[in-house]
């Protein structure tokens, strides 16, 4: 079982480099905000939309950075390779997820997510502030790992079977059986795929690491499985991927451009109940 989450109890500040994702996808602002306020010492801040998606893009609402624009803000971070490095937003949120992945993405092996949010950490009398002097930039080259990245070919080829992935949604079941669909213009889901709602992955404000959510993901697909997760965007299927590592799921991949992407060309059909 991979080491995904920490709790603020078992964190020295000192030990770690800092990202906040605070993000609200109702203000795109308001995550920015509460940086500049207030924020771990140290941290750096990474923008839901200005740093981890391309929203230049098409691919989806949320599409993938160019490889390039992560080198850049890895360096720009002041991060080596080998560095221990946590992400926090408001806790129970995607943001910390979507950056972390794309940590794990660029082979920072040694990257987390803080299991609580911000206002636990201050709570709890983490060192804040709110200066926002930028750290010594570093020539970090990523390694990258593509076994963990589903392009939209690979999801292609897996609805023609042509890869052993099971395509798991990580939406609402309303959306998933195409019931009602309040974003995209196009109710249903990518062919073949299974459903497990990522807001039962939510406790008490913060991620569920109890072993009840590992066996009701069981119930939904086997840990042997290989499996690709997809939501609306890329950004909620985040947690579900990440719950699935913690939980002992080693085959896994994240599909970035998720439903808003297979939609977006003829070839992306769909299925509804």
């Amino acid at each position: 079982m991979a080491k995904v989450f920490v709790s603020i109890k078992d964190i020295d500040h000192a030990q770690f480099k800092w990202v906040d994702t605070r993000f609200s996808l109702q203000d795109a602002d308001e995550g920015k905000q509460k940086y500049t306020k207030s924020h771990v010492t140290g941290a750096v801040y990474w923008d839901l939309e200005r740093d981890l998606s391309d929203m230049t893009k098409s691919e989806g609402r949320h599409p993938m950075p160019d490889k390039s624009a992560l080198i850049e803000l890895f360096r720009t971070s002041g991060f080596s390779i080998d560095d221990q490095i946590i992400v926090y937003d408001d806790g129970g949120s995607p943001f910390a997820t979507r950056a972390w992945w794309l940590l794990q993405y660029a082979g920072f092996k040694s990257s987390f997510i803080a299991l609580e949010g911000f206002e636990a950490m201050t709570e709890a009398g983490f060192p804040v502030d709110n200066r926002t002097t930028g750290p010594q930039r570093t020539l970090v080259s990523p390694q990258w790992d593509e076994t963990i990245y589903a392009p939209r070919q690979f999801v292609e080829e897996t609805v023609a079977g042509k890869t052993a992935s099971v395509l798991l949604d990580a939406r609402s079941a309303e959306r998933y059986r195409g019931d009602n669909e309040p974003i995209d213009p196009i109710a249903g889901r990518i062919p073949g795929a299974l459903n497990f709602d990522w807001e039962q992955l939510r406790k008490e404000g913060i991620f569920n690491l109890d072993v009840a959510v590992k066996e009701q993901l069981h119930t939904v697909v086997k840990p042997a499985a290989e499996v690709t997760v997809y939501c609306g965007s890329g950004v909620t299927a985040a947690p579900l991927y990440a719950l699935l590592k913690h939980n002992g799921y080693e085959t896994a991949r994240l599909y970035v451009g998720s439903y808003s992407d297979w939609i977006s060309q003829k070839e992306g059909i769909v299925e509804k109940d």
